[in-house]
C-alpha cells in the first residue's frame, strides 16, 4: 500500500515538475511582471511632464507670480516721488433767480425780473513737487526695487519646493508599483507552496496541518497584496493633488528609480551659499532693513516742495448788478519748507526701532543659514547612508533569493517543515521590501539635496 501511494504521487507531481523549471523562483521569475511591462490604465506620464503641469498650474506659485507681477508694477519712479503731481479742477456755480426790487432813491422805478441766471466757472491746473524730503525718494525706490527681488526669489522658491514634491510623489508611486511587484511575486511562491501542499496532501504524503498552513499563508498574502493595491492608488490621489487635476485620473508610469550616486558635499554648499532662494531672501529682508534706517533719518531733514498753478475764471452775471461779464487768468506759485523741530521724540523712537530691525534680519538671515546648512549636511549624511543601504540590500535581495529557491526544494522533497520555508519566504519579502525601500530613500534624499543647493530645476525640468 506505501508503495502504491509513492508511485501515485510520483505520477501526480511528475507533470507538474517536468514541464516547468524546476524551482518555484524561475517559475515566478517567468510570470511576475515588471514596472515596464505591468499593465497600468491611462496615458504614460513622465517625470518632465508631471513637473511642467504642476509648476504651470500649482495655486501657491500662481498666487507668487502675481504678486511679483505687483510688486513689478509698484517699482516706479513715479511710486518713489520723483515725478511731480498734476491736476486739474473745474468748477461752476450757477444760479437761477426772480427778482423784485424797489431803489431807495425813487428816481428808478421798481423792477421785477424773471428767470435771471447767474453763472461762474473756474477752470485750474495745479502742479505739485517734492524737491527735496531728505533723500527719501532713493531710499524708497530702493525699498520698491528689493521688493520686487523678494517677490521674485519667493516665487524661485515655491517653484523648486513644488518640483521637489512632484518628483517625491512620483517616485513614491514607482516605489508603491515596485511594492505590489514584490508582494506579487511572493503571492506567486505562496500559490508554488499550496499547489504543492495540496498535491502531497491528496497523495497521504503531507497532514493536513501543511496544507491548511499554506492555505492561511496564501490568503495572508494576497490581503498584503490587496493592501498593497490601495497603497498605490493612495500614492497615484496624491501626485493627482500635486498636478491640480482630478484625483481619480488614472496614468501610467514607466520610469525606474536611479538614485545619483556622484553628489558631492562641498558643491552644494556652495551652491546653497550664493543660489538657496530662502537664504537670498533673508539677505534681501536684511538689506530691506537697512533700507527703513534710511527712510526714518530722512524725516529729521527739511523738505522742500513746490507748488504752482493756473487758473481760469469767467463771470456771467445776469441780475444787473455788480460785474456783468468778466474773464479772469492768473499764474500762481508757491515755495515751502518744513523743518522737523520736535515731534514728542516719535522720530528718535522710529529710528532706533528702524536700527532694532535690522539686528533682527541680521540674525534671521544668520540663523536661516544656519538651519539650511545643517539640513544640508543632515541630508546628505541621510544620502550616503541610503546609498550604503542600497548597496547592502542588492546583496542581501539576491542572497535571500536563492536562500528561498533552496528552501522550496528542500520543503519540496520533504527535507524541511512548512514553518521554516515561511520564515525564509518573509525573509525574502523583507529583504525585497527594504531594498525598494532604500532605493526610493536615496532618491528622496537626493532630490531634497537638489532642492536645498537650488539645482533643482536645472537637474529635473530638462
Amino acid at each position: 500500500m506505501k508503495l502504491n501511494s509513492c508511485i501515485l504521487f510520483s505520477l501526480l507531481t511528475l507533470p507538474v515538475f517536468a514541464q516547468q523549471p524546476q524551482n518555484a523562483i524561475q517559475r515566478v521569475q517567468q510570470r511576475t511582471f515588471t514596472i515596464a511591462t505591468l499593465p497600468q490604465p491611462g496615458e504614460v506620464l513622465t517625470l518632465q511632464q508631471a513637473i511642467a503641469q504642476s509648476t504651470e498650474k500649482n495655486y501657491q506659485v500662481q498666487i507668487n507670480r502675481s504678486q511679483e507681477e505687483i510688486s513689478r508694477n509698484n517699482y516706479t519712479k513715479g511710486n518713489a516721488g520723483y515725478l511731480p503731481v498734476v491736476s486739474g479742477n473745474v468748477t461752476s456755480n450757477g444760479g437761477l433767480q426772480n427778482l423784485d426790487q424797489t431803489f431807495l432813491d425813487g428816481l428808478r422805478p421798481r423792477q421785477i425780473i424773471n428767470g435771471i441766471f447767474n453763472r461762474t466757472t473756474n477752470l485750474g491746473l495745479n502742479v505739485n513737487y517734492t524737491i527735496f524730503n531728505g533723500y527719501g525718494r532713493s531710499a524708497t525706490y530702493n525699498q520698491l526695487r528689493q521688493l520686487v527681488q523678494i517677490s521674485t526669489v519667493t516665487t524661485r522658491a515655491n517653484v523648486e519646493a513644488t518640483v521637489a514634491s512632484v518628483a517625491t510623489g512620483y517616485f513614491d508611486v514607482v516605489r508603491q508599483l515596485q511594492r505590489l511587484i514584490a508582494f506579487t511575486q511572493a503571492l506567486d511562491i505562496s500559490r508554488e507552496r499550496l499547489e504543492l501542499a495540496r498535491a502531497t496532501y491528496d497523495v497521504g504524503t503531507r497532514s493536513k496541518v501543511d496544507f491548511l498552513s499554506a492555505q492561511v499563508d496564501y490568503n495572508t498574502d494576497s490581503a498584503a497584496l490587496l493592501s498593497q493595491e490601495q497603497q498605490l492608488r493612495n500614492a497615484k490621489v496624491l501626485l493627482n493633488t500635486l498636478l491640480v487635476r482630478d484625483v481619480q485620473t488614472e496614468f501610467a508610469v514607466r520610469d525606474t528609480i536611479q538614485v545619483r550616486p556622484d553628489l558631492q558635499l562641498p558643491p552644494l554648499q556652495e551652491s546653497l551659499a550664493t543660489n538657496n532662494p530662502q537664504l537670498v531672501a533673508a539677505v534681501l529682508n536684511r538689506t530691506l532693513a537697512d533700507v527703513s534706517i534710511r527712510l526714518a533719518n530722512a524725516q529729521q531733514l527739511p523738505i522742500v516742495t513746490a507748488q504752482a498753478g493756473y487758473n481760469y475764471q469767467f463771470i456771467n452775471n445776469q441780475g444787473g448788478f455788480g460785474v456783468r461779464n468778466a474773464r479772469n487768468n492768473g499764474l500762481t506759485y508757491v515755495f515751502q519748507a518744513t523743518i522737523p523741530i520736535f515731534n514728542g521724540y516719535n522720530l528718535k523712537r522710529q529710528i532706533q526701532n528702524a536700527r532694532v530691525g535690522t539686528l533682527i534680519a541680521q540674525n534671521q538671515e544668520n540663523d536661516q543659514r544656519l538651519q539650511l546648512q545643517s539640513a544640508l549636511v543632515q541630508t546628505y549624511q541621510a544620502y550616503q547612508n541610503s546609498l550604503a543601504l542600497l548597496n547592502l540590500e542588492v546583496q542581501n535581495n539576491k542572497l535571500a533569493n536563492q536562500n528561498v529557491d533552496i528552501a522550496y526544494d528542500r520543503y519540496r522533497i520533504g527535507n524541511s517543515t512548512f514553518v521554516e520555508f515561511r520564515d525564509v519566504q518573509r525573509n525574502a519579502i523583507d529583504a525585497q521590501i527594504r531594498l525598494i525601500e532604500a532605493e526610493y530613500n536615496a532618491k528622496a534624499a537626493e532630490i531634497e539635496l537638489l532642492r536645498l543647493s537650488s539645482t533643482i530645476t536645472q537637474e529635473l525640468v530638462q
